[in-house]
């Protein structure tokens, strides 16, 4: 039947009045043998999402999962290859990589379709699902020190001089470290030569340290006493290794570095991705997460026992992360990163 102009006017009002829940595209549902492809880190994490999501979600649905590892970076870049026919459904990235994916239409926003979304923390909620905070800080060997490091500013003690190993590059750990020196001696982010100026005044540096391995084989050999490090996989590190490594809480806060589960756009499995997610910020995974690599909750709904109190990020403490302006930063990493081979690293 031809529609007159009367009644296509009239269709496209009840439409555009139509509520969110009628018009958003329907989803088709799970069926035995769909596959749900998950990119993710190796190691630890994939041994902890195959213990207990990837058990859960076939047995609910008769679906296989199965696992694309390695590093963000290739992920990333496989992701942005395939934007809009995406063979990721779950796709695994950094803080400051998840927002950059959100905004360029590679994967999509956190929404309350997943259920568990109501108990994620505001910060959690950007660039995706938040599935963990890993907060960055200074990692220092106590007995080289006169007195705790009780500030960032604290660097810059004489003490220090020479026995810094300084984070390589602009990954989380050089980022937190710059953008922490910026807070300390209260530079806007705008001020990167002042930054860059400042961080030079540290040097000689004792090395320049690309991984956790390195640090920490540099504080076993005495090469260097202090540095800017994850917290959960420094606390591992003095547990099994070093007894004398602190971690400082400064009285800036630490930097938030966070992991971040994205839903690609264009997946054939946004169902499936969506009870992948979920049952990753549920209360178990949260907790086998913290006990087994101290990575902090994302959800507010999680009672935290009392062998992991002051090891990991608590309610209270949520507020005390220290978030950037990652729009910004994303936008000059490539003249930054120039700047800090050159002045920095060189």
């Amino acid at each position: 039947m031809a529609l007159n102009r009367r009644q296509f006017t009239g269709l496209m009002a009840a439409g555009l009045a139509a509520p969110a829940s009628i018009i958003r595209p329907a989803y088709a549902q799970p069926k035995p043998g769909d596959e749900l492809v998950v990119g993710i880190w190796g190691g630890a994490q994939e041994k902890i999402v195959k213990k207990h999501i990837e058990p859960k979600l076939v047995e609910k649905y008769g679906c296989k999962v199965s696992y694309v590892l390695g590093g963000t970076g290739e992920r990333r870049a496989r992701a942005y290859a395939e934007r809009g026919r995406p063979s990721f459904d779950v796709l695994y990235l950094n803080i400051y990589e998840s927002r950059q994916a959100v905004a360029d239409g590679v994967t999509q926003p956190a929404s309350p379709a997943v259920p568990n979304y109501e108990y994620l923390y505001p910060l959690a909620r950007k660039g995706g699902y938040g599935v963990a905070f890993n907060p960055c800080t200074i990692v220092y060997d106590k007995t080289a020190a006169s007195a705790p490091i009780t500030s960032w500013k604290d660097m810059w003690n004489p003490e220090w001089k020479g026995r810094i190993a300084w984070p390589n590059g602009l990954g989380a750990e050089g980022i937190s470290a710059l953008m922490m020196t910026a807070k300390a001696w209260g530079y806007g982010i705008d001020e990167f030569d002042k930054v860059v100026e400042k961080v030079k005044e540290l040097k000689p540096f004792a090395g320049i340290q690309g991984s956790q391995a390195q640090l920490f084989d540099m504080l076993d050999q005495n090469v260097a006493d202090l540095s800017v490090e994850f917290a959960s996989f420094t606390r591992m590190y003095a547990e099994s290794r070093n007894p004398n490594c602190a971690i400082a809480e400064p009285i800036e806060g630490q930097a938030v570095t966070m992991n971040v589960a994205c839903i690609t756009e264009g997946t054939r499995n946004q169902k499936l991705a969506e009870e992948w997610v979920n049952l990753h910020l549920s209360p178990e995974t949260m907790l086998a997460y913290a006990n087994e690599i101290y990575y902090s909750p994302t959800v507010n709904n999680v009672e935290i026992p009392p062998e992991l109190q002051g090891k990991v990020i608590t309610a209270g403490n949520v507020d005390s992360l220290v978030d950037f302006d990652w729009d910004y930063i994303n936008a000059h990493r490539s003249e930054w990163q120039a700047k800090y081979d050159r002045e920095i690293a060189g």
